[in-house]
């Protein structure tokens, strides 16, 4: 019995010293063994936003701007008289008259007193423009002015009371993912607004820089040209022109004219009848890492200044050839775009404050912006107002220096002994002392009259010749 008490004893004993082992050694190891294998298992940390989106605060309510535009934009009809290409039937039966031809668009009242902008294109070659506002009134519209550059025109009709219109917003203040509304009147589908966000601005879809454009995801399609691009406050921050498009409809882009530069157009047509522009006088080319690794800087935003032209009020104010220019008054220049986009705001001896970058330090410039000094001629090309010792050289008074010939005619004028460094002298009978005078006489010409263009040639012959 004694023996059988022992055994049990020394199995008890056993047990225990074998549990107390277990939890010595294996359960203190195993903790640690467990950690490592859970943090090997976790995933990489990324920063997370746990801020609450309340959608009932930032949702955009678009009815008050919505209400605010519709009555401002109206359906505008261009009707043209146009002949048809020349058929064998001609021949044989005679000429068939000639026949109207029907385009529509948009536009927007600026004023109470009837005056209403759209674009160069809804009304281009009319013979009769009629407005049908949006409570079906019509009224037939007279043409005011236009500036082919921008396709601002500026049309203007007799109401018998003060009408609803839009005032003009900032364009520049206008940001990128803003909320706008685009108002027209596509397919004739008359009043129809739709909605989007600013996708981009300064765009230049000529490959010339010479535009600007706001670009929008506001469906825009043919018939809202001239119509309103409008901010959720009803304030107009351009005018409705261009899609991007394959086959002629929406896609998802659409461009408006920014109202600062509509604004600008408009202003200068009212007062003078054409546009005042006022030039810096640079040329160059936009900074990127490219041309930064040329000219030897790590700037890669700026527009580089090649050459200054001369007489010009760059030159003037000391702007120099190597400069970059990083802003105007408080516009950030990042391309050629920005640039052009912000001095078709300003006019003739309007002052600008340049920052520009010299020699790694930051310098800033007053520059009074000045009249172009050249232009260009269709039918010969680029031409610049003309000194008095070029003036002398031909004996006469008035006249525009010949710069550059445009290379599709420069073969022709060669033959009529008409060469670089040659006067243009009249255009449709005007005379012409500065390049103001050549765009007047070319912008009040009728489409249907001739160009008449008379030019000293190498014999110091006045010689006019007509062009259609």
């Amino acid at each position: 019995m004694k023996k059988i008490l022992s055994l049990v004893g020394v199995s008890v004993l056993g047990g225990l010293l074998t549990l107390g082992g277990y939890k010595l050694f294996i359960e203190k190891q195993q903790p640690e063994q467990l950690a490592v294998e859970q943090v090997s298992d976790l995933p990489v940390y990324v920063p997370t936003n746990t801020t609450l989106n309340n959608s009932a605060e930032i949702t955009p309510n678009f009815v008050e701007a919505a209400e605010k535009s519709l009555d401002a934009v109206v359906h505008v009809k261009n009707t043209a008289i146009v002949s048809a290409p020349i058929t064998m039937g001609d021949y044989f039966f005679g000429r068939s008259q000639p026949r109207a031809q029907v385009g529509t668009g948009s536009g927007v009242i600026i004023s109470p007193t009837g005056y209403i902008v759209t674009n160069n294109h809804v009304i281009q070659n009319a013979n009769e423009i009629s407005i049908t506002l949006n409570n079906n009134k019509t009224y037939m519209a007279e043409l005011v002015g236009t500036d082919e550059a921008t396709d601002i025109a500026l049309i203007k009709i007799e109401a018998d009371e003060d009408l609803p219109f839009l005032a003009f917003g900032d364009s520049d203040s206008a940001k990128i993912g803003e909320w706008v509304l685009a108002v027209g009147n596509p397919f004739n589908l008359n009043s129809t607004v739709t909605a989007g966000i600013i996708s981009a601005k300064s765009r230049d879809l000529s490959g010339r820089n010479t535009q600007s454009f706001i670009q929008t995801d506001a469906a825009v399609n043919p018939g809202n040209s001239g119509g309103a691009l409008v901010n959720t406050n009803g304030d107009l921050i351009g005018i409705n022109t261009a899609i991007s498009s394959r086959d002629g409809s929406y896609i998802g882009y659409s461009f408006a004219v920014p109202s600062n530069i509509a604004r600008k157009i408009v202003n200068d047509i009212m007062e003078y009848g054409n546009v005042q522009n006022g030039i810096l006088g640079v040329v160059g080319s936009a900074l990127n890492s490219q041309t930064a690794e040329q000219i030897g800087t790590d700037m890669t935003e700026g527009f580089y200044v090649s050459d200054v032209t001369e007489d010009t009020g760059a030159e003037k104010a000391g702007i120099k050839s190597g400069d970059i220019i990083k802003k105007i008054d408080n516009v950030e220049i990042n391309k050629f775009s920005d640039l052009a986009g912000y001095l078709k705001t300003k006019s003739p001896n309007d002052e600008v404050i340049v920052t520009i970058v010299r020699d790694g330090n930051e310098e800033i410039v007053p520059v009074t912006l000045l009249k172009p000094s050249q232009t260009v001629i269709e039918t010969i090309g680029m031409v610049k107002n003309a000194t008095k010792s070029d003036l002398k050289k031909y004996d006469t008074d008035y006249g525009l220096k010949i710069y550059e010939f445009d290379e599709r005619y420069e073969a022709y004028w060669n033959r009529e002994g008409i060469e670089e460094g040659s006067l243009v002298t009249r255009i449709n009978g005007k005379k012409l002392y500065s390049v103001d005078d050549a765009q007047n006489a070319i912008k009040t010409r009728n489409m249907n009259e001739p160009l008449q263009i008379e030019v000293i040639n190498k014999q110091g012959e006045k010689v006019v010749y007509n062009f259609r």
